[in-house]
């Protein structure tokens, strides 16, 4: 296993919660390499990694739903050193019963090469300490078929499977439970009461008609047969024997991504009310309640943007920020509790507006919490109301925050490029300095500089072989000439223009490809889970060096979005449909999933004028998006994150600047109505 793969593998050691998993060697739960009817539950993120002699594979695998399971998959063929990149999808018919087992339907290879494509009707039941599993197979499923297939009665559509499928990454909707025959699998687990472990016993028909092709060996039996070790809660590990010819190990990390973080503690520490004013840093006058409140607040990782009481209805207004608490509502509790203690006794209720991303969302009205004390929290919680973010006709306090002050931020921090073929992992370490100003009229300075460590991109080959204009398929020689240097330095503006209309300007080096200028403007109704946007950027392309050098290609890019924030199961949906940078025109879906501790986790796809041939491998731009959160694994509370995107491959079709293009929605996404709402239970609980 090479070094990236091994460290991915840690990181999700570090970060289990406890889970029990049963992930076979494709990723989706099943046993050695047969599905079974089983899911995990709900919000289960799993990273596995089976190494076999014939065959090395990783997959990533999502419970999206209690009834909906996705893996991406990528495997690498030993004997003919070959890679494969393909999706599978397994949905739940309905769950166990007393008398009956519990139902699921699946299609593996249901966007790839055809590989390993198959699909199944399979069904679990449980006996006491046994789970038995029987399924339905076509394709590579079926091996060589022991009954004729169902589906021929319908329609003679369904007896001839396709088997070309050219460049890959189309839905293969051709081939789906198509074929003359199908066959059978089935395969039992037996765990101890007592111990950590499993046996395990497959039937798998799957002849390797495809792998014998191409060098691969003929299977000697399609019995195999596996022990388990729940090593600890979420991580597990297989040793396998398959097909009486070969022995295979397979680990599995999981981790929740829907667990709801514990309320977090209030912060106790001695108020600024009693310090001695000589003790109060300089600038912080004990006589003023801003000034008080302010320096309270900033110490509790909240920002206090700016306040005004209005003495005719005994209102204040306060504006806050947040910079720690990964749910909405614990930041407001603590606001409230603080400017409790320190505004004027003549207040009674407070306004407290929630700014996001220098966007301002909501306001939420509440009766000072030390005149709540004795009255029922019921009551209490249904006089809270969230209403559109109030505008004083003046306002009495703003916090100054100084201009022309440079923040510079060193950290270490990696670069991962998936997927190369002759490497499908490779690397770079290296500091990143960061660079932040606040300038005058709410203006931001931002900027990066990265100075490399070590890397192994000098040894990928691989060259662009496109044939529309190269906007991003010459990654490597961007990874290899702009080691170091200067990844980004722009300006921006965020605001909003109405309560309910937001906007971002910018302008500058952008990216480590692309520098110029651009905006966008979303329009969201206030309560409405629908939302418009409309992003426009003119840039040019950078030299490959990370310098202030330009090449020739520019391009203006422009889309307008569509949004919907979905009631169930925390999904939001985007389309934007526009201009891209290789001047095609398309749209691009995105689905993702959030959590209230900071989790997200989606996927999304292109289609655009350039063609499948045009575009090349892949067919098509797709992949998958990771919002993983620091908060809890650092020891500490932060909103802080890691954003990753999974491509199968780097094209040219379909590409646009992904932190510069409809990102207002996402950005806000934590504080928008519907969570806020979601969250009034948690005040002052």
């Amino acid at each position: 296993m090479n070094q990236p793969k091994f460290i991915l593998l840690v990181l999700f050691n570090l970060i289990l919660s406890p889970r029990s998993i049963y992930s076979s060697d494709f990723g989706t739960v099943g046993l050695i390499d047969i599905p079974t009817a089983r899911m995990s539950s709900d919000g289960t993120l799993t990273a596995t990694a089976a190494i076999q002699p014939r065959t090395n594979s990783y997959a990533v695998t999502y419970q999206a739903s209690p009834w909906l399971e996705g893996t991406f998959r990528y495997t690498g063929y030993n004997d003919w050193f070959y890679w494969d990149r393909n999706y599978e999808a397994k949905l739940k018919l309905w769950s166990e019963q007393d008398y009956l087992p519990q139902v699921a339907i699946g299609i593996r290879d249901l966007v790839g090469t055809g590989f390993v494509g198959s699909e199944y009707l399979v069904a679990s039941k449980k006996i006491n300490n046994f789970d038995v599993t029987l399924g339905m197979g076509w394709g590579r499923l079926s091996g060589n078929g022991v009954s004729k297939n169902p589906l021929t009665l319908l329609s003679e559509s369904f007896e001839d499977r396709e088997s070309d499928f050219g460049l890959g990454g189309k839905l293969s909707s051709g081939t789906f439970f198509s074929g003359e025959k199908i066959g059978f699998f089935g395969g039992i687990v037996y765990e101890f009461d007592s111990l950590p472990i499993a046996l395990m016993l497959e039937y798998n028909p799957d002849q390797y008609e495809l792998d014998i092709e191409n060098g691969g060996s003929e299977p000697e039996s399609p019995i195999s047969f596996a022990f388990k070790w729940d090593a600890r809660p979420g991580l597990s590990m297989t040793l396998s024997r398959q097909h009486d010819q070969e022995w295979g190990i397979e680990v599995s990390a999981a981790l929740d991504t829907k667990a709801l973080p514990d309320k977090p503690p209030r912060h106790i520490y001695r108020s600024s009310l009693d310090f001695d004013p000589s003790d109060l840093p300089t600038g912080i006058n004990h006589k003023i309640w801003y000034d008080m409140l302010l320096y309270d607040v900033e110490r509790s990782g909240l920002l206090l943007l700016e306040a005004t009481v209005d003495e005719s209805t005994n209102v204040a207004t306060i504006v806050m920020g947040n910079t720690t608490y990964s749910i909405w509502m614990d930041a407001v509790e603590q606001m409230a509790n603080l400017a409790d203690l320190h505004l004027p006794s003549t207040v009674s209720v407070f306004d407290i507006v929630v700014e996001e991303e220098g966007h301002r969302l909501n306001s939420i009205r509440m009766r000072r919490p030390s005149l709540t004390y004795s009255k029922n929290m019921y009551l209490v919680e249904r006089e809270i109301r969230i209403k559109p973010p109030s505008n004083p006709s003046f306002v009495q306090h703003r916090t100054d925050f100084v201009h022309k002050k440079m923040v510079i931020d060193v950290n270490l921090s990696n670069r991962v490029q998936l997927f190369d073929p002759d490497d499908p992992a490779r690397y770079q370490l290296y500091a990143k300095i960061g660079l932040s100003m606040m300038l005058p009229q709410n203006w931001v300075l931002s900027g990066a500089i990265d100075k490399d460590i070590t890397n192994n991109f000098d040894e990928s080959t691989r060259k662009s072989d496109s044939v529309i204009t190269r906007v991003r398929s010459d990654v490597v020689r961007y990874l290899n000439e702009g080691e170091s240097g200067l990844d980004s330095l722009f300006i921006q503006k965020r605001g909003n223009l109405k309560t309910d209309v937001f906007y971002r300007a910018f302008g500058g080096i952008l990216e480590s490809m692309y520098s110029g200028f651009g905006g966008e403007i979303l329009y969201q109704p206030f309560q409405s889970r629908v939302a418009l946007g409309l992003s426009v950027n003119w840039v040019k392309q950078r030299d490959y060096d990370k310098t202030f050098k330009h090449l020739e290609y520019q391009t203006a890019t422009a889309f307008a979005s569509l949004y919907w924030a979905s009631p169930f199961y925390n999904y939001d949906f985007a389309v934007h449909a526009g201009k891209y940078l290789a001047k095609d025109l398309g749209a691009t879906l995105e689905i993702k999933r959030t959590f209230d501790n900071g989790w997200m986790v989606g996927l999304w796809a292109t289609k655009t004028s350039v063609s499948a041939e045009d575009f090349g491998e892949g067919s098509f731009d797709k992949g998958l998006f990771f919002k993983i959160p620091f908060n809890g694994f650092l020891g500490t509370s932060s909103r802080s994150s890691y954003i990753t995107r999974i491509r199968p491959i780097q094209r040219d079709g379909g590409q646009y600047l992904e932190e510069f293009t409809g990102k207002i929605w996402w950005d806000i996404r934590s504080a928008r109505y519907d969570v806020f709402s979601k969250s009034i239970d948690r005040l002052f609980r």
